[in-house]
């Protein structure tokens, strides 16, 4: 079973992919914050394989989050899931240690996809087809 930890500062977010991996075979989703600043407490307490961490939050964001978490919990794997197709937030994320950017535009069969090759240690990465947006590189 992969624990999923969803963080993302709109809650329609939260609830349309909380409600889309809950009815996956072999996801479970174990919590949700609001924030970045939420995420280091939760995944403490949920223990998570991987985190749905978005970039852009308002007090902090998936990237000072990604850093932060990464260096009490090494081994949880990130996937960056946002809007933001910005090469640079991309490169930053990689830097901070991400295993993974997907982009929320892309269909619920690229969201399942990409959380199950991250938690299997597959990045998941734009640019490189695998047949899912948002590609994987490794």
């Amino acid at each position: 079973m992969i624990r999923v930890l969803i963080v993302d500062d709109h809650p329609f977010v939260r609830l349309g992919v909380a409600l889309l991996l809950a009815q996956a075979e072999g996801i479970a989703v174990v919590g949700e914050c609001a924030d970045g600043s939420e995420v280091l407490g939760a995944a403490t307490a949920v223990r998570p394989d991987v985190v749905l961490m978005d970039i852009n939050m308002p007090q902090c964001s998936g990237l000072d989050a990604t850093r932060a978490l990464l260096s009490t919990r090494p081994t949880t794997r990130i996937l960056m899931f946002t809007a933001s197709t910005t090469s640079g937030n991309i490169e930053e994320a990689a830097s901070a240690g991400a295993a993974g950017y997907l982009f929320k535009g892309g269909d619920e069969q690229a969201l399942l996809t990409a959380v199950r090759a991250v938690a299997d240690g597959k990045p998941v990465w734009p640019g490189d087809a695998i047949g899912i947006s948002g590609g994987q590189r490794g």
